[in-house]
């Protein structure tokens, strides 16, 4: 794929993402992936997209930096929503959380193979505590 290819099938990617069609994560993830170095699967992601928006309905992706380089993404993030249930061991407040993530990508045949994710924790923990 051409780099803006990859940018375009990046960005189709967060728009289902936002619009919370997990269901369409097929067109995006192989079936079997490595997620955080260690084999996974399409489902499993599916699992934990639907884990995070069953907390905050609201959660919200926004790509502030995108680099393309081959096969390869890395993006950074805004992540953003208002839980609405425990989350992450944390009683919702009312308050929103705001949260930088890092994210890599290996794409083979159109649809990501690899993909990884960090962010900060222990902020994060700290708004959820309110």
């Amino acid at each position: 794929m051409s780099e803006t290819s990859l940018r375009d099938f990046y960005g189709r990617y967060i728009e289902a993402l936002n619009a919370h069609e997990f269901d369409r994560m097929d067109e995006f993830v192989h079936e079997s992936i490595v997620m955080h170095s260690e084999p996974s699967s399409r489902e499993a992601l599916v699992a934990q997209l639907h884990s995070i928006t069953d907390a905050v309905p609201d959660f919200h992706w926004e790509t502030q930096e995108l680099a393309v380089n081959g096969d390869s993404l890395a993006a950074r993030l805004i992540n953003t929503g208002t839980p609405a249930k425990e989350w992450l061991g944390a009683a919702p407040t009312g308050k929103s959380v705001e949260i930088v993530e890092y994210a890599i990508y290996r794409i083979r045949d159109g649809k990501f193979l690899h993909m990884s994710a960090i962010h900060d924790a222990e902020a994060l923990q700290k708004q959820l505590a309110g």
